[in-house]
């Protein structure tokens, strides 16, 4: 029996042949990650990976003030068969015949939590998974928390970092945060795995800082200064992603998508703005939902505003 395609793809090919039609045309607002799960009846995550496929099939791209719409040129559509789940690594005898790599672990721990989140990935599971026994995964991972470091780092060597990169330092600062903002986007338990208080010497992590460090030279700033600027932009992007990965999170332990949750506050959400205390609160809430998008490219732009007048200083 064929294997159906997975959801979040299903809504994703709907909404690729609205743009195709010329429905959806290019600059035009796409449905918000909110909205895909109220329509939909999705889980918020389920609806964050639709628009990341949106975004990796190059039809969809984000811009400041407007979130996330049409690509101005949406690349041509794939061939048939093209959404299909990557496959997890056969389970059972099949998957220890064919003997063990530290990236076939890694990448089979990562598969578990882009599924399933974060909170999933154990030793005992991912052995399970794979179909050895658990101490075989210790020749390659010391830990639990070796395996989500070295999971996190696998991950980060997904984003390609041109060399030199784009003109100027903002161009190249707003390149890098983009592309670790869309590595979240696709492994929402990534910002849950970085630690800024016990940073781990992780060499695809330690790249993306290296290479904004070189993208600050010749700017006149100290390097302690340089630094810190790499990793609030680090900081930024984590922590708004972090929303994505908390919600993610409630759908998996409660059961509850975004817009049932949403359903079930109206009452006390009416009573609240009824009463007169929140009239700037009550038109915000009329006019626009929130867009994690739309968010994280305002505080990218107000960030290196900020910068911009450092720069300026020195």
């Amino acid at each position: 029996m064929a294997q159906r395609e997975p959801l979040y793809l299903r809504i994703a090919e709907e909404i690729e042949a609205r743009i195709r039609s010329g429905d959806l045309r290019p600059g035009e607002r796409l449905p918000s990650i909110r909205q895909i799960a109220d329509r939909w009846s999705v889980a918020i995550a389920t609806a964050t990976r639709v628009v990341a496929t949106l975004r990796e099939d190059g039809l969809a791209e984000t811009k400041v003030g407007s979130g996330t719409v049409v690509s101005s040129s949406p690349g041509r559509p794939r061939p048939t068969g093209r959404a299909k789940a990557p496959a997890r690594p056969p389970t059972g005898s099949g998957g220890a015949k064919q003997g063990l790599s530290r990236e076939h672990l890694l990448r089979t721990a990562i598969g578990i939590a882009d599924v399933e989140g974060g909170d999933a990935v154990s030793m005992r599971r991912v052995a399970a998974e794979l179909g050895v026994g658990p101490m075989s995964l210790y020749r390659h991972i010391a830990n639990k928390d070796d395996l989500v470091t070295q999971m996190a780092d696998l991950v980060f060597g997904e984003a390609e970092l041109p060399d030199p990169g784009p003109a100027g330092w903002r161009a190249k600062l707003e390149l890098v945060a983009r592309r670790q903002w869309a590595l979240c986007w696709r492994h929402l338990w990534l910002p849950q795995a970085v630690s800024f208080t016990r940073p781990s010497l992780a060499p695809n992590m330690m790249v993306h800082t290296e290479w904004i460090l070189r993208a600050l030279d010749g700017l006149g700033l100290p390097l302690r200064t340089r630094m810190q600027e790499a990793l609030a932009l680090h900081s930024l992007v984590l922590h708004v992603a972090l929303s994505t990965a908390d919600e993610a999170e409630a759908v998996q332990e409660t059961g509850v998508t975004l817009a049932r949750w949403l359903q079930a506050q109206q009452a006390r959400t009416e009573e609240l703005f009824a009463s007169g205390r929140f009239p700037l609160l009550a038109q915000v809430h009329e006019e626009t939902a929130p867009d994690l998008d739309e968010l994280f490219e305002y505080s990218l732009a107000r960030h290196l505003d900020g910068f911009a007048i450092l720069v300026g200083e020195r």
